[in-house]
C-alpha cells in the first residue's frame, strides 16, 4: 500500500471489539501500520459510527470514556471538514457507482482527502469508485 488510505468504520470497530477474533488482529495490524506510516485517513462520519457501534451495538460494548479516548487519537486523521460540497458529490457517486449516500459520503471524504484506498469489507474489493481502490482489509 502506498499512498493515503481511508478507514471505514466497520474496520476501527473490529480493531476495538474483543469478540472479533481474527478480524480484530488484522484490523489493529492494519492501523498500525496507517498510524507508523502517518497514511491513515478517516472522517467525522467514520467516528460517529464507531462511536454508536462501539458502545452500543457490539457483544461487549466499550465503555463511552475509552470510546471517547479512541475518537480523540483517531481525530488525528480527520484531515477536512465534511462540506455542502462533499454532501453533494457523495450523492454524485452514489448515483453513479450505485452505492448508498453513505458509502458514497465516505468515498467523497476519501476523495477530498486524497485517498488511494478505502479500508472497507462493505464493498466489493478491488472495485475502483471515484479513482478509490476498495480494499477488503479481511481478505
Amino acid at each position: 500500500m502506498t499512498g493515503k488510505a481511508f478507514v471505514d468504520s466497520n474496520v476501527l470497530i473490529y480493531a476495538h471489539d474483543s469478540d472479533a477474533g481474527a478480524k480484530q488482529q488484522r484490523a489493529a495490524e492494519r492501523l498500525k501500520q496507517l498510524w507508523d506510516n502517518g497514511q491513515g485517513r478517516l472522517s467525522t462520519q467514520v467516528l460517529q459510527e464507531f462511536y454508536v457501534n462501539a458502545t452500543q451495538k457490539i457483544k461487549k460494548p466499550l465503555a463511552r470514556s475509552l470510546a471517547r479516548e479512541i475518537i480523540r487519537n483517531y481525530g488525528l486523521w480527520v484531515e477536512s471538514a465534511i462540506t455542502t460540497s462533499t454532501l453533494v458529490r457523495a450523492s454524485e457517486i452514489g448515483e453513479a457507482w450505485k452505492v448508498s449516500f453513505w458509502d458514497g459520503m465516505i468515498l467523497a471524504a476519501a476523495e477530498q482527502d486524497g485517498a488511494r484506498e478505502l479500508l472497507s469489507e462493505d464493498l466489493k474489493h478491488g472495485q475502483v469508485i471515484a479513482g478509490i481502490r476498495v480494499v477488503n482489509p479481511f481478505l
